[in-house]
């Protein structure tokens, strides 16, 4: 007998033959038809749970993303508690993700101009610059919003060290001292708690 899948069991099974279809084949060797083929389902099932390509990528894309927010949580939950310590540990997660994970940048560039794409990772980056905050508030005193600034520039640049493929034995502390020195007090100026006044003026 063939056993008939519930509706999420069916879409965890066509996204793990869309993933393996990036992986083996990159993100142009994946269509809805394509995919059809390979998870050995009709068209219109595929149809039907992604509506088009883009919504296809996208949902892959946000699967991949919710890997990599776990894995980072996970090892600065474990990190020992010193600001050098947890920023080293963002720092090594954060490359090694991006080193494991290649399907990420694959997927992205497959959905370069897409509208929809750009406000599905500005809403991504958001939970990702509310993860580093919330990781680095008890080592520093600038007020909430002075740090999660700071935190995007960070972000930024991490992406930008990627970009230069170095080692991670040289990425992952270039990207620790930024982290250490974007939150010091002296950093770019005084914001502390104590200069909530003289931050929301600047």
């Amino acid at each position: 007998m063939t056993v008939r899948l519930t509706k999420q069991a069916r879409r965890e099974q066509l996204l793990d033959a869309a993933m393996t279809i990036v992986r083996t084949q990159g993100a142009d060797g994946l269509t809805l038809v394509t995919l059809a083929e390979a998870a050995g389902v009709s068209r219109p099932i595929v149809y039907d749970h992604f509506g088009t390509r883009s919504g296809l990528l996208i949902e892959l894309y946000r699967q991949l993303d919710e890997r990599y927010r776990t894995a980072i949580s996970a090892a600065v939950r474990e990190a020992p508690p010193t600001i050098d310590e947890v920023a080293r540990v963002i720092g090594a997660a954060y490359f090694a993700c991006a080193a494991e994970m290649p399907e990420l940048t694959a997927i992205s560039a497959a959905l370069k101009g897409s509208p929809e794409m750009e406000a599905v990772q500005r809403e991504l980056l958001d939970g990702y610059v509310d993860l580093m905050a919330t990781a680095l508030t008890p080592y520093c005193e600038l007020v909430p919003a002075a740090l999660r600034l700071r935190c995007v520039g960070i972000l930024g640049a991490a992406d930008a060290i990627a970009r230069e493929n170095a080692p991670a034995a040289k990425a992952v502390p270039a990207l620790a001292a930024l982290i250490v020195g974007g939150i010091s007090p002296s950093a770019l100026g005084f914001t502390g708690r104590r200069g909530a006044r003289r931050a929301s003026t600047t």
